[in-house]
C-alpha cells in the first residue's frame, strides 16, 4: 500500500491573510491559488523536504482549541516570539501551565509552538565542525 499525506489544511475566514502570516513567518513559496475557491497552496521547508499547507476559506468561527497544530523549532526562542509577534501572533493560555515552549495563535487563532532551539541541532552542527 502506498499512502501519502498531500497536505496539512487550515480552515479560515481570510486564507491570503493567514497565508501571508506564514509566508513571513516562515520560508516558503505559493504553489497553487484559487480566490474564487478560497484556496492557497504553500510549499514551506521542511527538517526534511517540503510541507505543503493548504489556506482554506471557511465560513464557521473557531470556537475550540486546535486538535493539530505546528511545531516551530527556532535558533533563538525569544527573538522568534518577539519577530512572530511582530507579524500578528498573539501569546496564549490554553492550561499549558510551566512549559519550555510558546504558545501562541496566528492572526486568525490558529495555535502554534514556539519550542526551545534542539539541543541535537547544536551536536549536529559542532560534530560538522
Amino acid at each position: 500500500m502506498s499512502l501519502k499525506i498531500g497536505s496539512l489544511t487550515i480552515d479560515c475566514h481570510d486564507p491570503r491573510a493567514v497565508a501571508n502570516f506564514w509566508l513571513a513567518a516562515l520560508p516558503g513559496e505559493v504553489t497553487y491559488e484559487d480566490d474564487e475557491a478560497g484556496e492557497i497552496v504553500v510549499d514551506f521547508e521542511a527538517t526534511s523536504g517540503s510541507m505543503r499547507v493548504l489556506f482554506y476559506k471557511v465560513a464557521d468561527d473557531k470556537q475550540v482549541k486546535n486538535r493539530l497544530h505546528l511545531d516551530l523549532i527556532p535558533e533563538d526562542q525569544d527573538a522568534e516570539v518577539k519577530r512572530l509577534m511582530k507579524l500578528g501572533a498573539k501569546k496564549i493560555d490554553i492550561g499549558q501551565r510551566d512549559v519550555s515552549w510558546v504558545v501562541m495563535a496566528d492572526v486568525e487563532g490558529n495555535e502554534f509552538c514556539v519550542l526551545v532551539p534542539d539541543e541535537d541541532d547544536d551536536e549536529e552542527e559542532e560534530d560538522d565542525e
